[in-house]
């Protein structure tokens, strides 16, 4: 089969696309045939070796995969033939892949495998950041950063599926504003002076960032009494830092938001948030948003995608 490997620690531009045998599944995982593998940043920071998960080289990137499954363990509930999603942490960057039996999903039948590949991650990310840390409530405003990318797009749907009022984009030009209206955004403002354009028509209670940088203060100023800013990661490549007596005086909270950390700990988890996650899919009020897909063979393309930050929706790749 087809994979593309990791062999060198010089980026993106260097990764490899080689034939390797079949992997051979284990008691407890589901061999599949992969129809897409969606593409992370973790994978460009593995392309040179700065992600917490380093194998050693050569390995197959690749954490988030749908598919059809070819084998799996007998009384496990799926089939050959089946369609599902899955997160395999490593080696979905191939047209065949292994993953845990307790990360295999069925795959609704109205989800495409490009679709299927964009859940796991992005969905439970945003899932979980909204519901499970920062306490969503109904009719509850929110605003996005990074609006138009996978990870903003699906907290704008999960926003609105799970009961948020308002939901403000955030994005660099309008024509990433319209993807994240298309996604279901009430409204969009541009990154540039975005504060003052959100407080026109009043504070926010929760803030989703994973872009960090400079507009940590200024997302902080636009939080009602007891907003929640929720960090999810930090994409403008700088930490931000917050002085406390700022969430003292005006009783707001800076919430950690870090998903594998959580759910890898906890055994089932991930299976919680997908039922959670499943009746929406199934009434289309999550509907992931594809972005840029590529063949195998331009698995570096991409990666420089999201390394250049010109990805919109989902990236993937297609075997």
């Amino acid at each position: 089969m087809k994979a593309v490997q990791i062999t060198t620690l010089d980026g993106p531009s260097a990764v490899e696309v080689v034939d390797l045998p079949t992997p051979q599944p284990g008691p407890d995982q589901v061999l599949i045939r992969v129809r897409a593998a969606g593409v992370a940043f973790p994978e460009v920071l593995q392309s040179r070796g700065l992600y917490q998960l380093r194998p050693d080289l050569p390995f197959t990137p690749g954490a988030e995969i749908a598919g059809e499954v070819i084998s799996a363990p007998d009384g496990s509930g799926f089939a050959a033939g089946d369609r599902v999603a899955a997160l395999c942490l490593l080696g979905g960057f191939a047209e065949e892949a292994l993953a845990p039996l307790d990360t295999t999903f069925p795959l609704p039948d109205t989800i495409s495998f490009e679709q299927g590949a964009s859940i796991v991650f992005n969905y439970g990310t945003a899932y979980f950041a909204l519901v499970e840390r920062g306490h969503l409530q109904p009719g509850e405003s929110v605003l996005v950063h990074g609006a138009a990318g996978g990870i903003g797009t699906a907290a704008i749907q999960v926003a609105k599926a799970f009961g948020a009022g308002r939901v403000v984009a955030v994005t660099s030009t309008p024509e990433k504003g319209a993807i994240a209206l298309a996604a279901g955004a009430d409204e969009f403002v541009l990154a540039d002076g975005f504060k003052d354009a959100v407080k026109e028509h009043g504070s926010v209670d929760i803030v989703i960032d994973p872009v960090g940088g400079d507009r940590f203060t200024d997302s902080l100023r636009c939080l009602d009494d007891d907003g929640r800013i929720l960090v999810i990661g930090f994409t403008a490549g700088e930490i931000p830092t917050v002085k406390v007596n700022r969430l003292l005086l005006n009783n707001v909270s800076v919430v950690g938001v870090g998903w594998g950390a959580y759910v890898f700990k906890r055994p089932g988890h991930i299976a919680k948030e997908w039922a959670a996650l499943v009746p929406h899919l199934e009434s289309g009020a999550l509907q992931p948003v594809v972005g840029p897909t590529f063949p195998l063979e331009e698995a570096g393309h991409a990666l420089l995608t999201l390394d250049e930050r010109r990805a919109t929706g989902k990236v993937l790749l297609v075997p």
